[in-house]
């Protein structure tokens, strides 16, 4: 039985109408984070050069005019290839342009647009034939696969990643110097908003929340115990299926904060090639938009909301220790301070924390992927009644948003 099923589309779409107009017509104007993280003056300082992204989804079409060069289809390890570039849902060309596309033909633009992409299709959502399902790669797998390449970032737009496999394929990433970034789901609002979805609810992944053109944490965007940062994640276009004729307006979901999160990273990575995965994470952590403190972080944007352009435009910023991992307290280890060795983690979790894991994943939604987990005691109707009347202020470039602040006990 697959692993992952039934998990990609709510994540990226929320609220979907079609663009009027085609491709070609210019849709960058939508973006409006890109002028709330003052984008034009951090690719002064980097774009993202030499880093690799591997985008694990639905794969990756090389042929929109936005992402013409920017895919390296060679680069994907023969054992996963099958179809890479084939995108049967327009979700994982979504998550490419995201964060590197070039803007070319009026298409998206990247946050990272000097990044490359190495594409990794998986069976999620709206995969068919039995052909189809046989050939394509677990998630698990294509995850082994790109741990055991120069990607330095892969990115991960799904969920219901819950099996032995899976949370053994985490670890084996993380040990490897891999920066892991998931979208913790859209469960919120439907009576299971503390429910964080895996793989972003494991040990050694950035889970990132998402936010609205207000910069006030979206209505559906999960909240919990895992919650690690939040970023831009609605308001914008995206393809919607498999034709690529037109982008669809509105596309709304933890699935695209997670991939501006991954462009957040190319950023910084690129400005300073020789940081550890440790000093990558510690500087997004670091420079997040928050009003709290920094070891309280909220259950609903963790750390804060990311703000690559601090680090970029500061020459004296001190990144720390390269083999001590920031988060090693929330991990529950420090893996991450091994990523310059390549330990051989168990071959699966214990039966008692996997048939946990399994539990929770039953009984969550599939709006930000097919299974959930990491329960929380506030209801919805409480996440919004904070949100409204205890709201901290947090800044991403020149503007603010509203985040409660919350206790959260990992």
């Amino acid at each position: 039985m697959r692993a992952v099923g039934a998990v990609v589309g709510a994540l990226a779409a929320v609220t979907v109408s079609m663009a009027p107009g085609a491709a070609a017509a210019d849709e960058q104007s939508k973006q409006w984070y890109l002028g709330t993280m003052k984008a034009e003056q951090m690719w002064k300082a980097s774009t993202g050069k030499g880093v690799k992204v591997a985008v694990i989804d639905t794969g990756v079409n090389p042929d929109t005019p936005s992402l013409k060069g920017q895919v390296l289809t060679g680069e994907v390890p023969k054992a996963v290839a099958y179809r890479a570039t084939d995108d049967y849902a327009g979700h994982g060309t979504s998550m490419a342009e995201l964060i590197a596309g070039t803007g070319a033909g009026g298409g998206l633009k990247g946050l990272a647009p000097g990044a490359k992409i190495v594409p990794y299709r998986v069976e999620l959502e709206g995969l068919k034939g039995t052909e189809e399902k046989e050939k394509t790669p677990e998630a698990w797998e294509a995850l082994r696969a790109a741990a055991d390449t120069d990607a330095k970032i892969i990115s991960m737009s799904f969920g219901g990643m819950t099996t032995d496999e899976d949370k053994a394929a985490i670890k084996y990433a993380a040990s490897k110097g891999k920066l892991l970034i998931a979208a913790v789901g859209n469960n919120a609002g439907k009576g299971k908003s503390g429910y964080i979805d895996y793989p972003a609810a494991y040990p050694y992944v950035i889970g990132v929340a998402a936010a609205d053109k207000s910069l006030t944490v979206s209505e559906f965007s999960s909240s919990g115990n895992y919650v690690d940062l939040a970023a831009p994640g609605e308001g914008f276009p995206g393809w919607c299926d498999a034709t690529f004729r037109s982008y669809c307006d509105n596309r709304n979901g933890t699935s695209p904060a997670a991939a501006l999160t991954s462009a957040a990273a190319a950023l910084v990575w690129s400005a300073h090639p020789n940081w550890t995965v440790n000093q990558v994470v510690r500087s997004l952590i670091d420079t997040a938009g928050r009003k709290w403190a920094k070891n309280n972080p909220s259950k609903y944007a963790g750390y804060g909301l990311v703000r690559p352009r601090l680090v970029l435009e500061n020459p004296n910023y001190n990144a720390g220790p390269a083999d001590v991992d920031p988060l090693a307290k929330d991990n529950g280890g420090d893996l991450l301070a091994k990523s310059g060795s390549s330990p051989s983690p168990s071959p699966s979790a214990s039966a008692s924390a996997t048939s946990q894991a399994k539990e929770k994943a039953s009984t969550g939604g599939t709006s930000a992927s097919g299974s959930s987990a990491e329960s929380s005691s506030d209801s919805s109707n409480t996440l919004w009644i904070a949100l409204g009347a205890v709201a901290a202020v947090a800044v991403i470039g020149g503007g603010g948003v509203a985040i409660a602040r919350a206790r959260r006990a990992r």
